[in-house]
């Protein structure tokens, strides 16, 4: 009887049937595991791939100044955006998007060639007219999206004011930075359906953009830009590191103008330098000099220790503990009243009126006034000064601080003193908006600091400064004009003076016998004089006789206004 030989091949094909099987019966298994048990995570991955949520930027918020000019807004603008892996020829991609964008050829490649990303920037808020001759060209994986843009349309007026509002529309400095909240509105969302190449193929709105709310600011852009161009004036004449002007509505607080020289287009803020671009008038401190003593004098006056008729005789100089101090100009010894001590600025005279005031009383008076305290006038950055405690003073303050040495001040700060004293006594919260959308308007905030007896005394003293003292160059034809000077030299780092760089300063109030305006200028380090009188008071004289003229302020003097 013969065996039966087993057919190779049989063998085989059973073996490979086997395995088939058992093939099919991994997927089969796997297919039931997936339907079952990852069937809903798995939904949720295919959901994500095809669908994304797109952020829907909101509208920011227009400022406007007082008359309803553009100061800050937003304009329509295209981010171009890709996926690399979409990308079939990055390089003429990048070519096109360098001829129609004017972007950096040799960077975007680089981009669109690693396909490790799933997602990169070609250009943010890029011309809508540019981006559409781009997405003409139909590139898989590059995509569109609207976004806004903030533009100043009016270029270097009020650019310190303003500050500045970033790429992606927040606010950096400035007044953006500070209303941000205000203007930035709140951001909307969109779900973007896509087919399998990133395309878009329908859009699933989910929630509203809300726009940001408008803002009037209380500066006019016709005087911004007045004082503006005779702070660069000024700058340049007297060849200056810097200038600051303020024009203040004395009866509401308004800031009508605040102007720094060297000034910069608002559209270049973020490449230019912070020197520059630093609105100084709230930021920085100086020691005020000579425009200090009117607070040596209203505190004399407002205490019942003089009147502005008191006289005193005084010499060239006085000791204070171990300082001697003299008054500007060589004399002998003269009898000055308090009025006359004022229009010519007599450190002596000054000095000798603190000393009856004492430190304590004087130490009130300076606080009363407003410094060693932000003014609150609504601008990030706002400094407080720099203002001794009565228990700090050393023998030598009393001597220092009357004259405007030892102390300093922002111009905001001096601005808003002079104004108390255009105001009948009252001081008003300088501020520089008027109203935002929506919203209440702005009350700013008001304390009597001295009686409207004292502030018509120190009225008609300061009027004594400019028809006969240091400050003649600031006087206005066919008005009548009440200020002081200051001529201040800049401490050094290291302690003491001796530095030979000034601050030059004047402020004051016009028309004097019914204040409309209340007008500081401040010239730091002039080099070819630095005499208050000379360098900051024609600034003063041309910004008053310009907005007199502009808001139509009838004279109040005898003579016409020129």
């Amino acid at each position: 009887m013969r065996s039966r030989r087993r057919n190779p091949v049989d063998s085989r094909i059973r073996f490979l049937l086997a395995l088939l099987i058992l093939a099919f019966a991994a997927l089969l298994g796997r297919a039931a595991w997936l339907q079952g048990v990852r069937a809903e995570s798995l939904a949720r991955m295919a959901e994500q791939q095809h669908r994304q949520t797109v952020a829907i930027p909101a509208t920011r918020g227009t400022i406007y100044d007082r008359t309803g000019l553009q100061l800050a807004i937003g304009e329509q603008a295209t981010t171009v955006y890709a996926d690399p892996r979409l990308i079939r020829d990055p390089r003429r991609v990048a070519y096109e998007a360098g001829r129609l964008l004017g972007v950096d050829v040799g960077r975007i490649y680089q981009k669109l060639r690693d396909r490790r990303s799933r997602f990169v920037y070609i250009e943010r808020k890029s011309d809508p007219e540019q981006a559409k001759l781009l997405e003409k060209k139909g590139f898989d994986g590059v995509g569109f999206y609207p976004e806004e843009r903030r533009s100043y349309p009016q270029g270097g007026i009020a650019a310190h004011v303003l500050g500045y509002a970033g790429l992606d529309n927040q606010g950096l400095a400035g007044l953006e930075l500070r209303l941000d909240r205000v203007l930035r509105g709140r951001p909307g969302s969109e779900t973007v359906v896509r087919d399998p190449f990133g395309r878009a193929i329908d859009f699933l709105a989910e929630e509203d953009e809300h726009e940001g709310r408008s803002v009037s600011l209380t500066l006019d852009h016709t005087l911004q830009a007045n004082a503006q161009v005779v702070l660069r004036n000024t700058v340049e004449r007297w060849d200056a590191r810097s200038a600051t002007a303020i024009v203040l509505a004395p009866h509401t607080g308004d800031v009508l103008a605040m102007a720094v020289a060297p000034g910069f287009d608002a559209n270049r803020f973020g490449t230019t330098p912070s020197e520059t671009s630093r609105n100084r008038t709230v930021t920085d401190v100086y020691e005020p000099g000579s425009t200090f003593k009117l607070i040596t004098v209203a505190g004399a006056l407002s205490d019942r220790l003089v009147t502005p008729q008191t006289s005193f005789v005084l010499p060239y100089s006085i000791q204070v503990a171990d300082r001697v101090i003299h008054d500007a100009e060589q004399r002998g010894t003269e009898t000055m009243s308090v009025a006359r001590i004022l229009s010519h600025s007599s450190n002596v005279g000054a000095i000798t009126l603190a000393q009856r005031l004492g430190k304590e009383r004087l130490s009130r008076w300076i606080t009363r006034f407003g410094f060693g305290r932000k003014t609150r006038i609504g601008y990030p950055g706002e400094a407080r000064g720099f203002v001794l405690a009565p228990d700090e003073w050393s023998g030598s303050t009393i001597g220092n601080v009357p004259i405007g040495q030892g102390i300093a001040v922002t111009p905001v700060q001096m601005a808003a003193a002079y104004g108390a004293i255009a105001n009948d006594g009252v001081w008003v919260q300088p501020h520089l908006v008027k109203r935002v959308q929506g919203a209440r308007p702005v009350r700013p905030q008001r304390r009597r600091v001295v009686s409207p007896t004292v502030a018509a005394q120190l009225n008609a003293m300061l009027q004594n400064v400019v028809s006969g003292g240091t400050g003649t160059s600031a006087a206005v034809p066919g008005y009548k004009v009440a200020g002081k000077t200051g001529t201040a030299e800049k401490p050094s780092p290291y302690g003491g003076y001796g530095t030979g760089k000034y601050v030059a300063s004047f402020v004051g109030m016009v028309p004097a016998s019914d204040p409309k305006l209340v007008i500081l200028v401040v010239v730091d380090e002039p080099t070819v004089t630095y005499w208050g009188g000379v360098v900051a008071a024609p600034a003063f004289a041309e910004i008053a006789r310009f907005a007199l003229q502009y808001l139509e302020v009838p004279p109040d003097a005898a003579g016409r206004a020129q």
